[in-house]
């Protein structure tokens, strides 16, 4: 397809959308970023057209925003990108808070834009097999289901001070559970809609202002529990579901690459690996080819700003909880 494309922050996430649209067949592309630093490296990687302004970019009139900044920049951008008629790419979390996201969404819906908030764990082939088998019903009735991340925030960019990064300030909209919202998005994504959350979240090594390590509890609406697991402190990097059902448990690791399948007649097992030679940049372009392809046809996308709103919700729900020591309806 043509059109502009405007990538608002340029960090490591949004220079990969910048790569990974110029390799999609786009060339029309721009970047804004106060950072030169990071300007310079975009337009180093795509020749991206580059701002250090957010208004003079949106006075180029581009037809789409991925929005990449801090998650508390998020909204008044996604706002100010909508009122120009910019479909939208927002990257997780929609925001830090739920002020103003009904204005977003009601400005969304009256000009017919296309939404869609980063969820690449989707797209991963790991998770897509789980949703896939769920799908199926092989595991009959969902039980219960854990879903868990951990790996250690000072790695995750070598080069720059964790403790200067907007996952360790609360100003940013920073801590573990905004930060690794996609496991809170895949337990959605699997069970389906939540009543009520419980939560602890504790800062229990890191010298950040927020939280390094949570545990939830989900209450989803059709009876199913979900824990999930959240750190910034582990040294090895973890990630993965099992999900439990009267029929059989499916579970899936990260690292394994692999899906396991246990049915509970026959006690027999199933694996389902990871393709050959696939590599994780490749959720990433299939996120964007997915968005790309409701552009065309104005189809919405699977995860639109109104599933993810409730998705925020439930994140925000759990901080709520941790702070009050007791459950926290949805």
């Amino acid at each position: 397809m043509s059109g502009k494309f405007l990538v608002v922050g340029c960090g490591s996430i949004g220079r990969r959308h910048l790569r990974n649209l110029k390799t999609l067949g786009l060339d029309d592309l721009q970047a804004f970023d106060p950072a030169l630093e990071n300007l310079a490296q975009a337009n180093e990687e795509t020749g991206a057209k580059v701002f250090t302004d957010f208004e003079t970019a949106l006075k180029q009139k581009p037809d789409v925003c991925f929005i990449c900044s801090p998650s508390s920049l998020h909204f008044e951008q996604s706002l100010a990108a909508a009122q120009q008629n910019c479909h939208l790419f927002v990257e997780k979390p929609l925001s830090h808070n739920t002020d103003g996201l009904e204005e977003l969404q009601n400005e969304i819906e009256r000009r017919g834009l296309i939404s869609l908030i980063g969820c690449n764990m989707r797209f991963h082939p790991g998770p897509e097999k789980v949703k896939e088998l769920l799908e199926a019903n092989v595991i009959g009735k969902i039980l219960f289901a854990r879903v868990y991340t951990g790996s250690y925030l000072p790695e995750w960019r070598p080069a720059t001070d964790y403790r200067r990064s907007y996952s360790a300030r609360k100003s940013l909209g920073g801590g573990v559970i905004l930060d690794c919202i996609h496991e809170i998005d895949l337990a959605f994504w699997y069970s389906g809609s939540v009543s009520e959350v419980f939560g602890i979240a504790e800062r229990l090594s890191l010298d950040i202002e927020t939280e390094d390590t949570a545990f939830l509890l989900l209450r989803h609406m059709n009876g199913i529990f979900s824990e999930i697991h959240l750190d910034y402190v582990q040294r090895t990097y973890e990630r993965g579901c099992q999900i439990v059902g009267e029929a059989g448990t499916i579970f899936w690791n990260f690292r394994e690459k692999q899906v396991r399948l246990y049915r509970t007649q026959g006690k027999t097992w199933q694996t389902f690996a990871q393709p050959e030679n696939w590599e994780l940049n490749q959720m990433y372009l299939d996120e964007a080819q997915h968005f790309l392809d409701c552009l065309q046809t104005g189809e919405q996308t699977i995860c639109p700003v109104g599933q993810a709103a409730k998705i925020l919700k439930i994140a925000l729900a759990a901080k709520e909880s941790a702070e009050k020591r007791t459950f926290v309806k949805v």
